[in-house]
């Protein structure tokens, strides 16, 4: 049964507030980036806690991070009427860099998924702090392809859009009122200069969450699911989710 954007908003408001309450914990802290995934947590967030137990983090990085990602994310934060930091990240990525050999010279990923460790870092700082939790901002279709960073953004308490695949974010963004300036971004996880989402998976997210709804929530065959879609597509989506398995599972210890 399709459910309707209300009933999902209802039930992702109340996953959140039964977590956080089971934890004990006091409130929520959450990364805000100026795109449409972590702006609508903190919509959800505020709904289920109250403004006052919402903390928005924005880790900028200096001549990386646009202006229009920072103004966006804090006019998420007067929107929503949250506390906030904004803590620029590049002197710390300017100390590892000092003492890592050849640290330029890595590739680029690493450096990219470095930087999605230090926000980790961050977010648990403040949760620590003040007796909150991380929550994550990942959809159901970066989870299952594995887009994300391992303890990296991939490092949270709770994923309470996890169960939604991009498209479904951004119906639900709209319906509870998300600036469209936001909705209509170009997704990019801002790891380097010209990266996009969409870019890096090589498929939409429409095409993508179409392919996958087929192949994991109706159990078709991928034989079934290339007589729809290209057949590079749907192998490069298979690829990733095998390949990204372990991301998605605790670590494994050997049995005897």
């Amino acid at each position: 049964m399709v459910q309707s954007y209300p009933d999902i908003k209802d039930r992702l408001v109340n996953f959140i507030r039964s977590k956080v309450e089971d934890a004990g914990a006091k409130g929520a802290v959450i990364g805000l980036s100026g795109g449409i995934d972590s702006t609508l947590t903190a919509y959800l967030s505020v709904e289920a806690l109250g403004a006052e137990n919402v903390l928005g983090i924005l880790m900028p990085e200096k001549e990386l991070t646009t202006m229009q990602d920072i103004y966006d994310a804090l006019e998420v934060v007067k929107l929503l009427d949250i506390e906030h930091r904004v803590i620029e990240i590049s002197k710390v990525l300017q100390s590892f860099s000092s003492v890592i050999p050849d640290f330029e010279k890595t590739a680029r990923s690493a450096n990219g998924n470095l930087k999605a460790r230090t926000r980790m870092c961050i977010l648990y700082y403040h949760a620590n702090l003040m007796n909150r939790m991380v929550v994550g901002t990942g959809n159901k279709t970066e989870l299952l392809l594995g887009y994300f960073t391992k303890y990296g953004d991939g490092g949270v308490d709770i994923e309470p859009i996890g169960c939604l695949y991009k498209t479904q974010v951004r119906g639900l963004a709209r319906h509870m009122g998300v600036p469209a300036g936001i909705i209509d971004k170009v997704p990019t996880a801002g790891l380097w200069q010209g990266q996009t989402d969409e870019g890096e998976l090589g498929v939409t997210y429409e095409i993508a969450d179409k392919i996958l709804t087929m192949l994991v929530d109706e159990k078709q065959d991928i034989s079934a699911v290339k007589r729809k879609f290209p057949a590079e597509q749907v192998d490069r989506l298979v690829g990733l989710m095998r390949t990204n398995e372990h991301k998605r599972m605790p670590p494994e210890a050997c049995e005897l």
